[in-house]
């Protein structure tokens, strides 16, 4: 199957600086997939060059098994902000993407301004964020692209308004089989709409997977102090804690855990990415779950 992103080594420096450096990834198509990681890990970068926004400095990068070049039909992008023409109206937006994308789709892009209950005439300036989002990801699913790129476009609208944005999202997903990539901060985000995770930290992936078998593999262990090190080889930690007298540890394993001086519990999505984003960047590569 074709992957919808893949690269190797994949690096961007602006002079001395490398916003992105040594990324190795491999998200496979028709998933919508979770994007996340502290400020400055390289997600914004990483979605630029996926657009064809930026040139690499280093590494390969494939998109759909090609390589992306800007304006390309193939890619939908929903950068930072939203980004949508405070002067122009509702309306003028859809003319706009009619002509600058061969294969828009004016009736489903009309359509879903009704639903949304958006004024063609009303100029985007004076929309509501929620409402710039949604004219922005209409323009992204109007070009009918094979693979939708949203760097962490709902960040700053309202709980309700990130809600509609999300479902809005699921529904084209799945009526236009897209494959998706969203970036974002808020974990309950992810956890709503996306089946596959990646969380990149220092340009590197510390894990990625399918969200159900990443949770079905980690377990919170409690219980009386004692090293990691001497865990079963099968065992691998990713994050411990300790007191004077009880260690709690957060392991992947694919086998039962048979010690019963352990309480174990299952982890939520969102103890999964913050332990992976603690880890030590010392930390041996971790395998990729395809």
């Amino acid at each position: 199957m074709t992957s919808a992103l893949e690269t190797q080594a994949l690096g961007k420096r602006y002079g001395r600086h490398w916003a992105l450096s040594g990324c190795t990834l491999d998200i496979p198509a028709g998933r919508v997939a979770g994007l996340v990681g502290p400020n400055g890990a390289g997600k914004s970068t990483l979605l630029n060059l996926a657009a064809g926004q930026l040139s690499p400095t280093e590494g390969s990068l494939q998109v759909l098994g090609e390589r992306p070049a800007p304006g390309s039909a193939k890619i939908g992008f929903v950068a930072q902000d939203t980004p949508t023409y405070g002067g122009l109206t509702v309306g003028e937006h859809l003319r706009l993407g009619a002509r600058l994308n061969p294969r828009w789709d004016a009736a489903a892009a009309r359509a879903r301004i009704e639903r949304l209950g958006l004024d063609p005439g009303q100029r985007a300036g004076r929309l509501s964020g929620g409402q710039r989002a949604q004219l922005a990801l209409t323009l992204g699913i109007g070009k009918r692209p094979e693979l939708l790129l949203l760097d962490e476009p709902v960040a700053a609208v309202d709980p309700l308004a990130r809600r509609e944005f999300l479902q809005g999202l699921m529904e084209a997903a799945a009526e236009y089989e897209l494959s998706v990539v969203l970036s974002s901060h808020l974990v309950t985000d992810l956890e709503r709409i996306c089946d596959y995770l990646v969380v990149l930290v220092d340009s590197r992936v510390r894990i990625a997977g399918d969200v159900d078998d990443l949770l079905a593999t980690h377990r919170l262990l409690t219980g009386p102090r004692r090293d990691p090190d001497a865990l079963p080889a099968g065992q691998q930690v990713v994050s411990a804690s300790h007191t004077d007298r009880q260690s709690t540890l957060l392991v992947r394993t694919g086998e039962p855990i048979l010690d019963p001086q352990w309480t174990v519990e299952p982890v939520g999505l969102e103890d999964l990415v913050l332990a992976y984003m603690s880890a030590p960047p010392a930390r041996p590569a971790l395998e990729v779950l395809k």
